[in-house]
């Protein structure tokens, strides 16, 4: 087991926990448990500096509050508004999510972003997501109509051109009890493999869509999107970073870059907000 593992894996079953106590549940309950950090305040206007609201989209196994404990207050200390939601429900299966169709994942998504446009009057969102997270967007933005209401979407670490079932069943150890709790019917899993139905079809004439910027941040030590560079996209409006090209000591797997890495934090701000960017070093993960 590489060292950082050994870390990872009880961190992650930290957060969960600390989620299961403190969270009434996953579904609406994000709107309960935040609003006192801004983060899911449906009363939240954006300012000049930040005009658009930006909505988290977590990953598979994930749900609305476990995958953002880190990104959600760093935003909204930020001055953004923080919005994020639950997708991917399975019958019998609570807490964890992502696991439904994606294409059915995507229409949710589609409902949550009307949602916060009528909240907070803005016309246009930013998206910020997380393994099936960076990647389920790219379905609405292209069958959808999301072109219209999405200025940018942010991968972390996107399952973009699939990966191996295998690299998507190695997340189950980081997440106590998934194991028992789904069986091999989860759709999204199938629908992530490399070459897949649902992935031919996304990526038939192109990954991206026009009018939308496109930014996907990878970490070479990715053991579920594998090889880490299928996470990255081809068109116009893309810009595809490796964490390590800004840091070479950072050795966050799949999982911690999208948890609690403050340096692929300071990556998603300066996409959030290109005009005002800051270079990106091992340094900020001080900032």
């Amino acid at each position: 087991m590489l060292p950082w593992k050994r870390v990872i894996r009880p961190l992650a079953a930290l957060l969960l926990a600390a989620v299961a106590v403190t969270a009434p549940a996953a579904s609406d309950a994000q709107a309960a448990a935040a609003p006192s950090s801004g983060w899911n305040d449906f009363t939240c206007k954006p300012s000049a500096a930040h005009p658009r609201p930006v909505v988290l989209v977590h990953g598979t196994f994930g749900n609305s509050v476990d995958n953002w404990l880190g990104l959600a207050p760093y935003l909204t200390s930020r001055g953004y508004c923080v919005f994020s939601l639950d997708y991917g429900q399975l019958p019998g299966v609570p807490f964890f999510h992502g696991l439904g169709p994606v294409e059915e994942s995507a229409e949710q998504l589609d409902g949550y972003v009307d949602r916060v446009r009528a909240a907070t009057g803005a016309a246009k969102v930013d998206i910020v997501g997380h393994s099936q997270g960076g990647m389920m967007p790219r379905h609405y933005l292209k069958f959808l109509g999301g072109a219209a209401e999405v200025n940018a979407l942010i991968g972390i670490a996107p399952s973009n051109h699939g990966t191996t079932l295998g690299g998507l069943t190695a997340l189950l150890p980081y997440f106590p009890g998934a194991e028992d709790l789904i069986d091999e019917a989860t759709p999204a899993l199938a629908d992530q493999i490399a070459g897949s139905a649902f992935l031919t079809r996304l990526n038939a004439g192109g990954d991206t869509v026009p009018g939308v910027r496109y930014t996907v941040i990878a970490t070479r030590y990715d053991e579920v999107v594998t090889p880490y560079r299928s996470a990255f996209l081809t068109g116009p409006n893309v810009r595809n970073v490796v964490l390590q090209d800004l840091c070479a000591a950072d050795l966050s797997e799949h999982l911690a870059i999208g948890l609690l890495d403050r340096i692929a934090f300071h990556e998603v701000a300066n996409a959030l907000d290109p005009d005002h960017a800051r270079r990106t070093t091992c340094a900020s993960v001080f900032s």
